[in-house]
């Protein structure tokens, strides 16, 4: 039998687990990148791929302090580079309108300029083996412009969506075929409903204790990061 300390040491960089999504879904705006690779047990480079693929940023709070972190530090190549007090811009009062250096103008992005990669509205892709359609060219995060198809046919099908409810595939029905997706093979329930067919209890024991530890490390993670926050904020 396969022991939970031999189940850490599996290589699982090509695979997410429902927990570990939706771990990185409530963590990675406002925790480090290195201390949520150091829960999950995976490279900072596959949660990094793994938050833009999902359409997850930092939260502007995480971002600044960051920034002010790093800028201040003693010897920062930035403050060399900096405006001190009075500094009066060459430029000041002088407008140049339609000014452009050498052929500046050539290489600008034209109004309404898309990049080669932008998939047509209606484009199809299958993220975390769920079958996703584009909607619309809206900016922002990819979520705004993707949205499952379940999602689609059940409001396509005039079917209500309660609030605090998903839309979700019947026991044994699940597909990414967009012909097999039809409203039969589909039912809402509660987020509760969700967490409980997506609980620990439905994996095996072995795996079951390998997510318990991994929580327990996440927790200490946490309390540590929390700790060292309360104790900088009480220096400034």
């Amino acid at each position: 039998m396969t022991r939970p300390r031999d189940l850490l040491c599996v290589p699982h960089d090509k695979w997410w687990l429902a927990w570990e999504v939706e771990f990185l879904r409530l963590y990675y705006a406002d925790y480090l990148t290195e201390a949520i690779a150091a829960v999950l047990g995976r490279t900072q480079r596959r949660v990094l791929a793994k938050a833009n693929q999902l359409g997850l940023r930092k939260s502007p709070e995480l971002v600044s302090a960051i920034a002010r972190e790093r800028s201040s530090a003693p010897g920062h190549g930035s403050q060399a580079y900096r405006w001190q007090k009075g500094h009066v811009p060459v430029n000041k009062g002088v407008r140049r309108p339609g000014w452009h250096a050498g052929r500046m103008r050539e290489g600008q992005f034209k109004p309404g300029n898309k990049p080669q990669t932008t998939r047509p509205i209606g484009s199809l892709r299958v993220v975390e083996g769920q079958l996703q359609r584009k909607v619309n060219d809206l900016p922002g995060r990819s979520d705004v412009r993707w949205k499952p198809v379940t999602q689609i046919v059940w409001a396509e099908a005039g079917r209500e969506l309660p609030a605090g409810s998903v839309v979700v595939f019947k026991p044994g029905r699940a597909t990414t075929d967009p012909a097999l997706i039809t409203v039969d093979a589909l039912e809402v329930v509660d987020r509760a409903e969700l967490l409980r067919r997506n609980s620990i209890r439905n994996y095996p024991p072995e795996l079951a204790d390998v997510i318990r530890l991994r929580a327990q490390l996440r927790r200490a993670i946490n309390k540590q990061a929390k700790e060292e926050a309360d104790r900088e904020q009480d220096a400034g």
